[in-house]
């Protein structure tokens, strides 16, 4: 080799090698840090490592340490939860796609996530190893961790795949055992997972855990004392969450087993399913302590069952309702049994509960349906109990004892098969007694009609007999009253109904209303020999026997009886003092007919007798010459009743007394006055008359003639027209011809509207018509005799306009008329009538001050009837409850159950109840609801607000089971009565909400 190329090879040597030194020094030196990134890396401080790795990846390192160093500082990221982790590795993926670190990158990255427990990132991690590349052990580590993943995602299809492919793994094995025995457990699959199980039981770390679920399928597979066996070992080392499930599975076990004292400690222990219990649970603790006697703690758990409809359920109300009866507690327990008898579920439970539901209706009464419904309904549905005789004669008995006879009555009427003949006698007569209470006297006679048709209890038959005659007698029938009455008399069973007492009395007054007025006097005579301890009726008695002799012309007999009715000083002593005043007139004793009159002014002052006593001794007086006191006392009355019905007559006689006194001047200016304060009376007509007569006899005719002009009721020329044109009329009238007598009234007002019988033509006129139903025709001829001053005809015609706008509830127009009537009537039963319709109006208009003013009046007067007197005090009661003065409403209802019927019986009651709640009384307020519910079911409107209270005062004693079935039941039975099912609904919404925090894990 020449020297040049020598040195040339040299020098190109001698630069490769220093090139290639340098090099070897930077690879060296990359290398050592990425060794010691390496080492970091195994040592698990990622943070040093990653950094780094990138300073050796940011240099000019080999393509293969650039990959590595992606590898890793991914790696490490995910090690360090770095956000975008996943992404750096999935950029190594793509960056370096010949690298071999590609499916170690994704195992490792797995098994990591899976190590720290977050299973959802390592099974995405899983689905991308390649697992071909894996060695038999990785792929071991592989299948488990990638089937746990799967487990712990819910996916136990795929979990199941990987687990059995290391079932016979030693590392692994066990665990896949137990997890597929978990998830067979889970399925139900209790052989399956007992199969496993007893693979592993043998380790300990398994044993603890197995122990709860094989006690949960022994219970599930009916091995139940196994279970109590396995779960009583597996208490001590369980969880709270497992010891409350134990307890359950123990429980349960131990409830089967029928060892109920067992199994109460450990349902008690039960703490629910997040802390709440089911119906079920409920049932199975209630159920417990009742087959161990102890009711009330059953009740307790019974009735926290509330909104239960399927079997669990109907089993707990039926045992409920027996645990009601136990405890004595019968309005419970119907409502228990009637929901149980509402279920399908267990035919027989429900056929007994439906029995024991009828049985209590009867006996407790029934605020749902009507008694003899229930039984009736028992019996069509059950045609072959065993029980059928039974009920049927209960049903027999429903019919009285249940009072709702008119739902009895429906109930019997359409059952063509209903044989009990005696039933339907009772029944129609008792429904006769409520419609004659409650006013409807048609209807009534209808009803004891039937009653007496169907003739199978010869008592019933006599009392409907009386009861019919009683309805014709407040119907004006009169004569055929009595003939009903006599025929009640001649029964031999009649002596023995309470109505028989009276009979003498019924049939005096028929006679009496017949005129027949000796034989009137005669049955009263009867009746005072035989009863004695009645007061009112003896006064009365002894007042019409006098009234019968004083008609009869038999005054000293009629004057014994005046005096016996004096000396009881009961009602109408007035009246009597009055006719035996009379009576001495009539024998010729005017001085002792004087004397008594002036007594009676004295020993009863506010007599409503007094303006006639006036006007009859101002009459005596007069009759005995002394016409001094006779002016004397006509004045007096003048003052005293400046608008009664004697003020015209008094100063009409007045003036007759001057004239026979042959003082004509003071004679004219009285009558004059008749004729100008009293227009179209009959005492004007004949002060004109008798004017006429004085002014002739004093030859003042012309000044007659200019005073009689200034009458425009006064038509001289045309009186013998306006005589013929009444008299025409009134002879239709007198005749009986209504419709003749309303033509020629007609025609008669039409043409003399101030005609000298414009008055009395108007008032009859009105009366043919309010007797014909045209009321409305009626009212302008009212109106008329109403406007003009103080007649024989004001009172009546004032009650008859009253009486339309009443019925029309015009009460705009009835109040001021009644307000006349009331301070005008001569007659008491008109003061009566207006008073009590002043009550009733003032109530519909809302005015409760003028309501109660007038109904304290009613209730002041002593000859008001127990009917009126009801329709008083619940006017002052419902006018307090309008008013908030609980206080008044109180006092008043506690009052009107003293004499109230019928419905207002009901209403009462019901109040009686409402005030017992409102204290807090809500035992005593049950036991008024219950007896409102059995004594007056056929009052549903009073019945349904009855059972809303029954529904607060159960839920105020715990029972929330009955308060929300009332509820449930008014909302669903009682729909017609909106305002009821609106406070219903409201309730049971506050006690759903209420209950709904309150059913938690403490039972107790």
């Amino acid at each position: 080799m020449q020297k040049k190329n020598w040195f040339i090879f040299l020098t190109w040597l001698a630069v490769h090698f220093s090139a290639l030194a340098q090099k070897t020094e930077i690879y060296t030196h990359d290398l050592k840090e990425y060794n010691r990134a390496i080492e970091l890396y195994k040592e698990k401080q990622y943070q040093s490592a990653q950094i780094i790795f990138k300073k050796v990846s940011e240099e000019k390192a080999s393509d293969e340490v650039q990959s590595d160093c992606a590898y890793y500082i991914a790696n490490c990221a995910i090690r360090l939860n770095q956000p975008n982790a996943d992404l750096l590795m999935e950029k190594f993926v793509a960056d370096y796609p010949t690298s071999s670190k590609h499916n170690q990158a994704y195992i490792e990255v797995a098994h990591y996530y899976f190590d720290e427990g977050k299973f959802p990132q390592a099974l995405q991690w899983f689905e991308k190893v390649d697992e071909s590349n894996l060695t038999a052990g990785e792929r071991e580590r592989f299948n488990f961790q990638k089937g746990y993943a799967n487990f712990s995602g819910g996916k136990k299809k795929e979990a199941t795949s990987y687990f059995n492919k290391v079932v016979n793994s030693k590392e692994y094995g066990s665990q896949a055992k137990y997890y597929l025995g978990y998830m067979s457990y889970e399925k139900d699959d209790y052989k399956v997972a007992n199969e496993y199980f007893e693979q592993v039981e043998g380790e300990q770390k398994y044993k603890e855990k197995m122990s709860y679920y094989q006690a949960d399928m022994n219970f599930k597979l009916g091995n139940f004392q196994k279970a109590i066996d396995l779960g009583t070992a597996a208490m001590a080392k369980s969880d709270a969450m497992e010891k409350s499930e134990l307890n359950k599975i123990i429980g349960e076990s131990y409830f089967n087993l029928k060892q109920y004292d067992q199994a109460i400690p450990y349902l008690k222990n039960y703490k629910g399913k997040k802390g709440k219990w089911s119906n079920t649970d409920h049932y199975l603790f209630g159920y417990s302590y009742y087959k161990q006697g102890d009711f009330e703690n059953a009740i307790n758990q019974f009735n926290k069952i509330i909104n239960g409809n399927d079997g669990v359920a109907q089993n707990a109300y039926y045992h409920l309702g027996e645990s009601y009866l136990k405890t004595d507690k019968k309005q419970q327990a119907l409502n228990a049994f009637k929901n149980a008898s509402e279920m399908e579920f267990d035919l027989k439970i429900q056929e007994d509960a439906f029995l024991n539901y009828a049985k209590l209706s009867y006996e407790i009464g029934n605020s749902y349906q009507t008694i003899p419904g229930v039984l009736s309904a028992f019996l069509e549905k059950y045609p072959n109990n065993p029980n059928k005789l039974e009920v049927e004669n209960l049903l027999i008995n429903s019919f009285i004892t249940s009072k709702n006879y008119k739902g009895a009555l429906e109930l019997i009427e359409k059952n063509k098969n209903f044989s009990n003949k005696a039933a339907y006698q009772k029944v129609t007569f008792y429904r006769g007694l409520e419609l004659y209470t409650d006013g409807d006297f048609t209807e009534a006679m209808k009803m004891f009609k039937k009653s007496i048709a169907e003739p199978r209890d010869p008592k019933f038959t006599a009392r409907a007999t009386f009861w019919k005659g009683e309805t014709e007698y407040v119907l004006d029938n009169f004569a055929e009253a009595m003939l009903t009455f006599k025929q009640f008399a001649g029964f031999a069973e009649a002596k023995s109904t309470p109505e028989y007492k009276n009979i003498n009395y019924n049939i005096g007054y028929a006679h009496f209303k017949l005129k027949e007025y000796e034989q009137a006097a005669s049955y009263f005579q009867n009746h005072i020999d035989a009863v004695k301890e009645d007061k009112v009726r003896l006064n009365d008695s002894y007042l019409r026997m006098g009234d019968c002799y004083f008609v009869s012309a038999k005054y000293w007999p009629a004057m014994e009886a005046y005096n016996k009715a004096i000396e009881l000083k009961g009602v109408d002593a007035d009246y009597a003092a009055y006719q035996k005043a009379l009576s001495y007139g009539f024998v010729n004793r005017n001085d002792k007919k004087i004397e008594d009159l002036n007594t009676f002014l004295k020993s009863y002052p506010k007599s409503q007798y007094r303006d006639d006593v006036l006007f009859e001794l101002g009459n005596t007086y007069t009759n005995n010459n002394k016409s001094d006191l006779a002016l004397k006392t006509y004045d007096q009355l003048i003052n005293e009743y400046k608008n009664g019905s004697f003020a015209a007559k008094a100063i009409l006689r007045q003036g007759l007394i001057y004239y026979n006194d042959e003082k004509p001047q003071l004679a004219i200016t009285k009558l004059k006055k008749v004729a100008a304060e009293y227009p179209r009376t009959p005492e004007s007509l004949e002060a004109v008359n008798t004017a006429r007569q004085i002014y002739v006899d004093t030859g003042n005719v012309n000044e007659y003639a200019d005073w009689v002009k200034t009458l425009d009721y006064v038509e001289v020329s045309d009186a013998d027209l306006d005589n013929t044109s009444y008299e025409s009329a009134e002879k239709q009238y007198l005749q009986n011809n209504p419709k003749g007598a309303i033509t020629g009234f007609s025609n008669y007002v039409t043409r003399f509207p101030n005609g000298i019988h414009s008055l009395k033509a108007n008032f009859y006129l009105a009366q043919l018509y309010f007797a014909d139903g045209l009321e409305n025709n009626a009212i302008p001829h009212y109106e008329f005799v109403v406007s003009k001053p103080r007649s024989e005809y004001t009172e009546q015609s004032l009650a008859r306009l009253t009486e339309i706008h009443l019925k029309k509830k015009d009460y705009a127009k009835a109040i001021p008329a009644l307000k006349r009537l009331e301070a005008e009537a001569d007659f008491p039963q008109n003061i009566t009538f207006a008073q009590s319709n002043l009550m009733k109006s003032y109530y519909e208009q809302k005015d409760y001050t003028n309501a109660v003013s007038y109904a304290d009046k009613v209730m002041a007067n002593q000859k008001v009837d127990d009917r009126i007197k009801s329709d008083a005090q619940i006017i002052i009661a419902r006018s307090a409850i309008k008013t908030n003065d609980e206080v008044k409403a109180k006092a008043a209802y506690a009052k009107l159950q003293t004499i109230a019927k019928g419905e207002l019986a009901a209403e009462a009651l019901y109040y009686d109840a409402y005030f017992k709640n409102k204290e807090g009384k809500y035992e005593p307020s049950n036991a008024v609801a219950q007896k409102l519910a059995q004594d007056y079911s056929g009052y549903q409107y009073f019945s349904a607000k009855g059972l809303v209270l029954m529904a607060k005062n159960n839920y105020a004693l715990n029972d929330s089971f009955q308060a929300t079935y009332i509820l449930e039941s008014v909302i669903k039975n009682f729909e017609e009565f909106t305002d009821v099912v609106e406070e219903a609904q409201k309730e049971l919404d506050a006690i759903k909400a209420e209950e709904s925090k309150r059913n938690s894990s403490i039972q107790n």
